[in-house]
């Protein structure tokens, strides 16, 4: 994954980072089709069926579903991160995650570490922002079916 660009946008007062586009690009390549954003907007969806933050994608089911997730990054992440672990222990069912690298958090131990995990080398330029991210970021792949740990 070297070879994104790590021109992102910066902004602390927000948790929402929009997905850098060649990000998706590349994870839907490699990773999809993905055919669900769970976590957009109607100005930023990255997939032709999205949830919106009005329709709460933490109680939509995600079951057959390939899924893009780009949570909202404060304290909630936990509940979107376990969202996507338990729904990708149903059948036909993926979720491909960007997620900010916190390898120290209860988080990451309990559910990512059962995903397949890729670590972005730099930092992301998010949306529109002038900087880059001021934390390092990864992507997790839960898909029961591929081996994914069920612990």
């Amino acid at each position: 994954m070297s070879k994104f660009n790590r021109d992102v946008t910066f902004s602390s007062a927000t948790e929402e980072w929009e997905t850098p586009q060649d990000i998706f690009d590349y994870c839907n390549e490699h990773e999809g089709p993905l055919t669900l954003d769970v976590c957009a907007t109607h100005a930023d969806a990255k997939c032709l069926n999205y949830i919106t933050k009005e329709q709460d994608g933490l109680k939509q089911n995600w079951s057959g579903k390939w899924c893009w997730m780009n949570p909202p990054y404060g304290n909630e992440i936990k509940h979107w991160i376990k969202k996507a672990y338990l729904s990708s222990l149903k059948p036909g069912t993926k979720v491909v995650c960007l997620l900010p690298a916190r390898t120290d958090t209860k988080w990451f131990h309990e559910y990512c570490t059962k995903g397949r995990i890729w670590f972005i080398r730099g930092r992301l330029k998010f949306g529109g922002a002038q900087n880059s991210a001021p934390f390092p970021s990864m992507v997790v792949i839960f898909h029961f079916n591929e081996g994914q740990k069920d612990e």
